[in-house]
């Protein structure tokens, strides 16, 4: 072996065991947790759920870190973009690692690629609800109104791209009807729109609208997962309806920059798991009809891989482009 060649060999261990050394203590400051979205929505409640448990299980302060725009794209490249040392994270959304790849095309990372995953942290439903006023009850009686009103309806989402504007146009196709999407800035905009009956429905995540439901403000007419939500149980899946078509999920996870060390992301991993175990986190998240993710990096690896080649045909399905 020459020379040259002993000292890189030497370097390369001597940077593997002062990153080994540097997991073990980790973490020794604050840890940084990113969100793509404004405070007070679905997303924004879990971190701070989630980040208050991993406080108390790692013994260093998670702070949550809301970099609202683009639909999540902002904060996913500023935690694509921030050093892999595991003091920097993100709360990665359907919209940031699946949806929005597909509307982005010059987004300065790559979902997958720019990442490590740590952990699936909540799925939950959309809700297709209607103003608190309309005599519409059930699905199949929204179908039937929806037809009798093909061409004449309206109906808002969080903006062009996200969950609820996709879930609205997958409706469209299955029950074959016309209606003019409007985007807000955001789910609550969206809602509002709904009681003040300026459109005729909406479909949003659960955390973001279930309050509004319970509270007689909206009408819930049905929830677009397999099954029903625990929030909700008195809702029926828009399959039970007969829309056989929506199948909607929206969901949550950690991941970290990409190069991040393994042992850092094991750290990180166990914390997510420890805290998604703790009985104040699980109520906290069937409260607002979300489950509770967990499984392993690799799983949820190969979750988002699939995600993002689903969400894509739906996205091409549907001809969306940004507005």
């Amino acid at each position: 072996m020459t020379r040259p060649t002993t000292l890189f060999a030497l370097a390369c261990v001597a940077a593997c065991l002062a990153g080994a050394a540097g997991a073990q203590t980790y973490p020794t400051k604050p840890i940084r947790m990113v969100v793509g979205f404004a405070p007070g929505g679905s997303t924004d409640k879990l971190a701070r759920v989630l980040s208050q448990a991993m406080s108390e299980i790692l013994g260093q302060t998670v702070t949550v870190d809301n970099r609202p725009g683009a639909a999540g794209n902002i904060a996913a490249e500023a935690v694509a973009t921030a050093p892999a040392d595991g003091y920097t994270v993100f709360m990665a959304t359907v919209s940031s690692q699946a949806i929005n790849p597909h509307l982005y095309p010059n987004t300065r990372f790559h979902p997958l690629d720019s990442f490590e995953p740590v952990m699936l942290v909540a799925k939950y439903p959309l809700v297709l609800m209607v103003p608190p006023g309309s005599p519409v009850d059930g699905v199949p009686g929204f179908v039937d109104f929806a037809r009798r009103q093909s061409g004449k309806l309206y109906f808002s989402s969080a903006g062009t791209g996200s969950p609820g504007h996709l879930a609205g146009e997958i409706f469209k196709q299955d029950v074959k009807v016309e209606a003019t999407h409007v985007p807000y800035k955001g789910g609550g905009p969206a809602m509002l729109a709904v009681m003040a009956d300026e459109v005729q429905f909406a479909f949003e995540t659960i955390p973001s609208a279930i309050s509004l439901v319970r509270s007689g403000k909206l009408k819930g007419i049905a929830v677009t997962s397999d099954r029903r939500s625990s929030a909700a149980p008195d809702l029926p899946t828009m399959q039970e309806g007969g829309v056989k078509g929506i199948s909607v999920t929206s969901w949550a996870g950690l991941v970290a920059p990409a190069r991040t060390p393994r042992p850092v992301l094991d750290r990180l991993g166990e914390a997510t798991r420890l805290a998604l175990q703790k009985p104040g986190v699980r109520s906290a998240l069937a409260a607002d009809g979300a489950e509770p993710g967990g499984g392993t990096a690799a799983e949820f690896a190969r979750f988002m891989a699939s995600e993002l080649r689903s969400w894509g045909q739906v996205v091409k399905n549907a001809g969306t482009k940004l507005d």
